[in-house]
């Protein structure tokens, strides 16, 4: 019991310092927080100073994954405002519909749909949300709604690596994967008639709400269906199929009026305001060529994404008591052995989405959309100074993360996992998503949640007598709906938005629909 409170208490703590009337900045909240657990560990569970001095270490270099793609996407982002072509958008999508409901569901759910079952790794946010800021909408209603909306299509995000990766560890049959998948999309497709109403709710009132909700349901389904359908049978494209199918209906329902509540000003302002299709290809270029390289370069049959992640060593070098690192063929950067520990860090130049499709697509772009010298130079500058203290963060973030699971079976993740289903049971079906969100609050990845809780998942569902299938499936719901709550997530789109010191906010609003979630998957998973 005491190891249980000792394990709980740092991340309480953690809650309530970013969630208090007078909240800490995140950049100061999880370092502090970090300190607390290596302190824990050290002088209560007796952990070994080098070891925890290379999960120090790899907590500084694992932050530089999430800081490049959130490079990435700022440099993406303000170079289409910079060069005019985010208003040439805008213009365009208010041709589509006026209606804000129409505009949210078509960028916010399908759009970002489409673009986590290419991608994943929080891009979807990061392209989705600065178009709706720059349709006028505030950017902290909007990062809400963004976190919140990129739930369902997550467990089958990145050509699906939460379910076929995140699970590869157990020893699971292909039909028995399938069938999680399957299980999976069930629920996610259940909860997706109430979550994107939540979502909307932090942008537009409920009369907006209910006056556009045949728009809102036909647009969730256009998404939802053939991802439903397409996970029967695969567990690799249901996002990626459902988001492209949904988004092109989305749009024309929208153009048709579909469901909308419209106005008179609607038809007559539409019609003096056409845009020609050539400058309105010209500024969705950017935004054009980054789905088409994120498609290509994850999709396993066309051969690019094993090319990108090509191990093969290319240089080796022996550090000594250091550790040894290494460069593959696909420039993998990777140090292993720390110190002369276990613990290792690795970073995928060429797959992660920061050089490539961020950093390439905005370099075309500068002589594309025609930027000056003086405009490039204030994307570069704009970029980083935006992303000083979000570094801070995720470094206090990302060690905290490797603190809490080091320990092996005895971590205080570990233990606090146990706890949950010592306590519930025969019952813990309807607790298993919220173990699944526990490990995405933590690690920041549905992923890396579902490595780290997938095997005492299948561990409980055996020892009480439930069905693995379902039961991982929760897992793989609850990892995905922890997206809403997770620091790292919140830490990026926030960033990208510019918006400050406003984490502890948005968890406080991002965790009602996320306790929501786990009760409808939780009531849904009873009748498979």
């Amino acid at each position: 019991m005491l190891n249980l409170i000792i394990s709980v208490v740092p991340i309480l703590l953690l809650i309530w310092m970013m969630t208090k009337r007078n909240a800490l900045p995140s950049h100061i909240a999880l370092p502090v927080t970090a300190t607390i657990i290596g302190a824990l560990q050290l002088f209560y569970f007796g952990s070994d100073l080098t070891e925890l001095s290379a999960n120090i270490m790899a907590g500084i270099l694992s932050a530089i994954t999430p800081i490049s793609i959130i490079a990435g996407a700022i440099l993406l982002n303000r170079t289409i405002a910079l060069s005019g072509a985010e208003a040439v958008i805008r213009r365009w999508l208010e041709n589509i519909s006026r209606n804000q409901v129409a505009q949210l569901m078509i960028i916010g759910w399908a759009f970002a749909f489409m673009i986590e079952g290419a991608s994943g790794f929080g891009t979807p946010a990061a392209i989705a949300a600065p178009i709706l800021v720059g349709l006028g909408f505030n950017p902290l209603q909007v990062a809400m709604l963004a976190l919140v909306m990129n739930t369902v299509p997550v467990s089958f995000g990145a050509v699906g690596t939460p379910t076929w990766f995140g699970f590869a560890n157990l020893g699971l049959t292909e039909a028995e994967l399938l069938e999680t998948g399957r299980n999976s999309a069930l629920m996610h497709s259940i909860a997706a008639f109430i979550i994107p109403l939540l979502a909307l709710r932090f942008v537009v009132s409920w009369q907006q709400i209910r006056r556009n909700l045949l728009f809102i349901q036909l647009s969730v389904l256009s998404c939802t269906i053939p991802y439903f359908l397409l996970a029967q049978w695969n567990y690799e494209f249901p996002a990626l199929v459902g988001g492209a199918v949904g988004m092109s209906l989305s749009v024309l329902l929208a153009k048709m009026r579909v469901g909308l509540e419209t106005s008179e000003d609607d038809h007559n302002r539409a019609a003096q305001e056409a845009i020609p299709f050539g400058q309105v290809l010209k500024a969705m270029s950017p935004t054009l060529m980054l789905i088409g390289i994120l498609i290509v370069t994850r999709i396993q049959q066309l051969g690019i994404k094993a090319m990108l992640n090509d191990a093969t060593p290319m240089l080796n070098i022996d550090l000594g008591f250091l550790g040894q690192f290494s460069v593959s063929q696909a420039l993998i950067i990777q140090w292993s052995e720390i110190f002369g520990t276990s613990t290792a860090w690795s970073y995928k130049t060429l797959y992660v989405p920061a050089l490539i499709p961020f950093f390439l697509v905005v370099l075309i772009s500068i002589p594309v959309l025609g930027l000056s010298k003086k405009v490039v130079t204030q994307v570069f500058t704009e970029t980083a100074s935006r992303i000083r203290m979000p570094f801070i963060a995720l470094v206090g973030a990302l060690i905290m993360v490797k603190f809490m699971m080091m320990g092996g079976a005895n971590s205080p993740i570990m233990t606090t996992g146990r706890a949950f289903s010592e306590l519930m049971g025969t019952n813990w079906q309807y607790f298993a998503s919220y173990l699944g969100a526990l490990g995405a609050f933590f690690s920041g990845s549905a992923t890396v949640s579902n490595l780290t809780f997938g095997g005492i998942q299948q561990t409980i569902a055996h020892t009480v007598d439930l069905p693995q299938t379902t039961i991982l499936a929760l897992q793989s719901v609850g990892g995905s709906m922890g997206n809403m709550v997770c620091i790292n997530n919140i830490i990026a789109v926030s960033t990208i938005l510019g918006i400050a010191n406003k984490e502890g906010y948005i968890i406080k609003r991002t965790v009602v629909p996320m306790v929501l979630y786990g009760i409808i998957v939780a009531i849904a998973s009873t009748f498979i």
